[in-house]
């Protein structure tokens, strides 16, 4: 008879959806994100739930590790002191003063400086990328780190397993052979056996001999340059440091690295006295998937509640939880200027619906949305008045808070703030306003394409 096995099946569904929403209490978007995988496909729909729930703890990537520290310069910080004190609580990431920026704006300065850098390089080279393509630029990156390495640099490399899927072995062969140390973090198999499938190694970090370093949204390949036919130019920012935010890399990099490898980094050389020859003052901030507070996501909401004339944001994804809305509707409802750049075109069409879903919300609310029309926009950028400035990696999505292991840097000084907002006004001018209906869809199948992105938006 068919009762007995429908009712089995209901059973084993009920019990399903119990474990969904005992495991994502703490996130109800995406506990009914998978509650609808499952409707879609009864009883195998929890198979990649469990692939992809994965561990959290701070075991997970965010475990602290001993490191060395410079000198904290939370004596010359901003006026506002909510944001002050928000921002000192967070011990991991110090806010140091002896530092020197530079902004770079697209591939090709990111590229030429970094290529200048390594070439420099006498002592050792950290290097740390969610994506490596063995394309042009990826052939110039492997033959620069092979080198050096020949060159008796100590040249240490980690990539993520997903990111890098399509890289040829034989690309981490040739490093290898000439001394590079290749290290995989998360590796596709390891991470299916974990449970770890949804987590992505998201930094892009340079260290070249404890004195200069680069993080940003830029990783290895020819798109970045804009030779990617479909997207075209490729808008992107980077950031250079020099100085005693150095260190903090540094730290990340070694803390990553055992983890990758089991290697325990700690030979002084890795963090060589500053000569200080600028005093702009950064703070760098990482997170991963782990329970508990995100600080990158935390320093965005305190910053965002500490604005009074401006919000500027550029973000190629924007799947924001219901807590990011609130924080930039109020701030937009209360009178400061807030705007959002995304993506014309993506690289992701479904992520795509689903920011356009969101923007709309928050259009609604008095935000101009604007949709980069130059190409595709890939910078992760946030003005909060003359308060600060982050670049960095992480993405204003979910994802970026909850699965990814990220970094990002926050500049408080008015070279840098006044370099980045250049970058957007001309932003502003290659892009064009848009209304809330056209973001959420000037059609009936648009409107569902987005209502249906934005219900699946949290698993992606």
């Amino acid at each position: 008879m068919v009762w007995p096995w429908l009712a089995a099946a209901c059973v084993v569904w009920w019990a399903e959806a119990a474990l969904v929403l005992a495991a994502e209490y703490r996130r109800p978007a995406r506990a009914v994100a998978w509650l609808l995988v499952m409707l879609a496909l009864p009883i195998i729909g929890i198979v990649p739930f469990l692939l992809a729930r994965g561990r959290t703890g701070r075991g997970d990537g965010e475990d602290r590790m001993p490191a060395k520290r410079s000198g904290a310069a939370d004596d010359a910080f901003p006026e506002d002191g909510r944001l002050r004190r928000a921002l000192r609580r967070m011990s991991d990431a110090p806010i140091t003063g002896c530092n020197g920026t530079e902004i770079l704006t697209d591939g090709e300065a990111s590229f030429q400086s970094i290529f200048d850098i390594i070439d420099k390089a006498e002592h050792h080279i950290h290097l740390a990328y969610y994506i490596l393509r063995d394309d042009g630029v990826g052939r110039r990156f492997r033959d620069a780190l092979i080198r050096k390495a020949r060159e008796g640099v100590q040249v240490r490399l980690i990539y993520d397993g997903f990111g890098c899927w399509k890289l040829r072995r034989s690309y981490i062969r040739e490093l290898e052979a000439a001394g590079v140390r290749v290290r995989c973090f998360l590796p596709i198999g390891a991470a299916l056996r974990s449970r770890r499938v949804n987590h992505r190694y998201h930094r892009k970090i340079i260290v070249v001999d404890g004195k200069s370093g680069f993080t940003g949204g830029i990783n290895i390949g020819d798109e970045y340059l804009g030779l990617d036919k479909k997207l075209g130019f490729w808008r992107d920012t980077h950031l250079l440091l020099d100085g005693d935010a150095v260190y903090e890399l540094q730290n990340i990099f070694v803390r990553d690295w055992k983890l990758a490898s089991g290697e325990t980094l700690d030979d002084p050389a890795f963090w060589p006295p500053h000569a200080c020859t600028s005093h702009e003052r950064a703070q760098i901030v990482s997170c991963g998937p782990r329970l508990g507070g995100n600080e990158i996501y935390d320093g965005l909401l305190a910053a965002i509640g500490a604005a009074r004339e401006r919000v500027w944001i550029a973000t190629p994804y924007f799947v924001p939880d219901d807590g990011l809305k609130a924080a930039l509707r109020t701030a937009a409802l209360s009178g400061v200027d807030v705007r959002l750049i995304v993506p014309g075109v993506a690289d992701t069409r479904f992520v795509l619906a689903a920011t356009l879903s969101h923007a709309a919300d928050l259009r609604e609310a008095g935000v101009k949305v604007y949709r980069y029309r130059k190409g595709f926009i890939h910078a992760k950028v946030i003005i909060v008045d003359r308060l600060l400035a982050s670049v960095g990696t992480a993405n204003l999505d979910m994802r970026s808070f909850y699965s990814n292991y990220e970094l990002n840097a926050l500049l408080f000084d008015a070279k840098p703030i006044g370099r980045l907002e250049e970058d957007f006004r001309k932003d502003f001018a290659d892009s064009r306003e848009v209304s809330a209906e056209e973001l959420r869809g000037l059609t009936a199948g648009a409107r569902a394409g987005r209502a249906l992105a934005r219900l699946l938006s949290p698993l992606f």
